[in-house]
């Protein structure tokens, strides 16, 4: 893949990165893009812009309060920021423990923890919580750090949730605060494990998705739990040279099933449904060439290739998942979508403005070519708001690609 980083960078005024969420979700603006054409919208008329017999894909991951704060006797302060569990390695059961957990963690402040464990008092109304943490070994992002606590009646989910911060962008440049803690979160979350919100479906109220039903809107939901990683920007010159981070991801075998006997238009709601239903395309090639299916590599789509169809490589998925016994196929993927990728599962994506240089912004430019540069010139001059808590925007294949 021979791509320079340097030909998806644009001008992105610091004040036009939104710090904070508008007071309704639904009255961000949104950018519609079809066949060259841009008009202007706000995000509360989304279900009256959707074609008869569409089907919307979520992801309703919920996002931990990942960041737990430690203080020192000297009074220094560590932050400690979980990114996924070691041991155990499955999300479910690491959140369930209820004595200790090791967990993959980056840690702010790191030079003032030079060794032993660090400490704090948890206080929830009833006997205080001693938890520990104890730095394991060094791995890719920071550390494997084991925490320990003294009260087998809470479990460590408990105590993220008693403790812990929410893990908002680190480009909005500000700690978190209250309103983080219900705004960076969808109204349809629902299993934990992200560190980061899929924000495309922060503009999405109760209202917008009832009248998006009655409406005749199909609404399928699949999991994919937002890493840290997405905020890595592509440091290396080509696209080549950049390491994708891997996300895991979950989907019943009802929802496989839906999607795939769908007929007419698919919409994906951000990037991460994306990346997932292609991941899940690519399993079922996989699948269909008989060979291990259940992660798909960064290069994967590129070193294959294929011309099965989306509802094909679908039925292959499902027929395997249903002679496993299995109602889930879980997965992990390190897909990179990027220019000369052809997408293969969706019309169309509801997405926000993304940073330059970051692989978001490839996967935009493989939706819709060069006319990416339009959309955000457009999305500039029209004091649209950008990034996590910034505007919206419902961009439509490109028919030339």
């Amino acid at each position: 893949m021979d791509i320079s980083i340097k030909n998806f960078d644009y001008d992105l005024p610091e004040e036009r990165i939104a710090k904070y969420p508008l007071p309704e979700r639904d009255q961000s603006k949104l950018l519609y893009y079809k066949e060259g054409k841009i008009s202007d919208h706000v995000f509360s008329q989304l279900p009256e812009l959707l074609p008869a017999n569409t089907m919307m894909i979520f992801n309703n991951t919920k996002v931990i309060r990942a960041r737990l704060p430690f203080k020192k006797s000297t009074g220094a302060r560590i932050e400690i920021f979980c990114l996924e569990p070691i041991e155990p390695f499955e999300l479910t059961s690491a959140f369930a423990q209820n004595k200790e957990v090791v967990w993959n963690c980056m840690v702010g402040n790191l030079k003032k923890w030079k060794e032993g464990p660090l400490e704090t008092i948890i206080q929830n109304g009833q006997a205080p919580i001693h938890l520990s943490a104890e730095k394991v070994n060094k791995t890719q992002e920071g550390f494997a750090i084991r925490f320990k606590w003294n009260n087998p009646n809470f479990t460590f989910s408990e105590l993220m949730d008693y403790m812990g911060k929410t893990p908002i962008p680190p480009y909005l440049n500000r700690d978190s605060e209250e309103i983080d803690t219900v705004r960076y979160q969808t109204v349809y979350s629902k299993e934990k494990g992200s560190v980061a919100a899929p924000t495309a479906g922060l503009h999405f109220t109760d209202n917008v998705i009832n009248r998006m039903k009655k409406n005749g809107v199909s609404i399928q939901t699949l999991t994919l739990h937002v890493g840290a990683g997405t905020f890595r920007p592509v440091k290396s010159e080509n696209v080549a040279d950049h390491e994708m981070h891997t996300e895991h991801f979950r989907i019943s075998l009802e929802t496989l099933k839906n999607i795939q006997r769908h007929k007419g238009i698919r919409i994906a709601v951000g990037t991460t449904s994306l990346r997932t239903l292609e991941s899940l395309y690519w399993a079922g090639v996989l699948c269909h060439l008989n060979q291990p299916f259940h992660h798909i590599g960064q290069w994967t789509p590129y070193h294959l290739k294929s011309n099965l169809r989306f509802e094909e490589a679908l039925e292959n998925l499902i027929e395997s998942t249903e002679r496993s016994g299995k109602t889930h196929f879980e997965g992990s993927t390190a897909i990179i979508i990027a220019p000369g990728y052809q997408i293969k599962s969706i019309d169309a994506i509801v997405t926000n403005f993304h940073q330059p240089k970051s692989t978001l912004l490839l996967l935009i430019a493989a939706l819709v070519g060069d006319e990416w540069k339009r959309i955000y010139s457009h999305a500039l001059k029209n004091n649209y708001r950008f990034l996590s808590y910034g505007d919206s925007s419902l961009l439509w294949k490109s028919s030339l690609l």
